[in-house]
């Protein structure tokens, strides 16, 4: 299991305030509530992208994430927008993360076969991004994020840009490769229809504060 503790992160009129939060070290906990609720608050601070009280803890594997720079939590973040670099084209933009942090090209190569066949990336690697579709997008941004074999994976509404078609196919395509790659992830969302099919443990958020189910 995964343990945080004492979770608070202030932010000017809004407190993020979470005393203790627990889920399954594997396969995908979803995070809901309304807009404005303190969903991608508890994401960043996880990360260590947003500043934290003293006190806080986040016990995972034996190890307190809390205690390590963010580039050591070794967390991949999968934003709604993508965030996607529009000069590169779609294998620059999957490689980009992994050259950053100087894994081996014969990792990364490796990483990338695997990862294109469970995406089925083979036709548009070698497109502009900004050519692409927004199914394309999508899991050329997955790729990104997992080319790097994260410890932890965080989904901000990652299908909400996209028609209901390609949303189903993409979600049987992210219940395949994380079911492979067994990293435990924490989706963002407020779908229905993703939570029933994705969820192992649900969690509600309000004005910054856990709610009881």
């Amino acid at each position: 299991m995964s343990y945080v503790k004492n979770l608070i992160c202030n932010q000017g009129d809004f407190t993020l305030d979470i005393p203790s939060m627990e889920w399954p070290d594997e396969g995908v906990s979803v995070l809901t509530g309304p807009s404005g609720s303190g969903k991608s608050t508890l994401a960043l601070a996880l990360c260590g992208l947003k500043k934290v009280e003293k006190g806080f803890q986040w016990l995972f594997k034996d190890q307190d994430m809390a205690l390590l720079s963010p580039p050591k939590r070794n967390i991949s973040f999968l934003f709604q927008s993508l965030e996607l670099f529009p000069h590169m084209n779609a294998e620059k933009n999957i490689l980009f993360p992994a050259r950053a942090r100087r894994i081996s090209k014969e990792q990364t190569q490796e990483r990338l076969l695997i990862l294109q066949g469970y995406l089925q990336l083979s036709g548009f690697l070698k497109k502009p991004v900004h050519l692409l579709s927004g199914g394309e997008k999508q899991r050329v941004a997955l790729a990104r994020a997992l080319i790097v074999k994260p410890r932890f994976l965080i989904l901000d509404e990652p299908f909400s840009s996209l028609d209901e078609k390609l949303k189903k196919n993409s979600i049987q395509l992210l219940k395949k490769i994380l079911e492979w790659e067994k990293c435990p992830t924490l989706l963002i969302s407020h779908d229905k229809e993703e939570i029933e099919s994705l969820a192992q443990k649900v969690f509600y958020i309000r004005n910054g504060q856990l709610q009881s189910d």
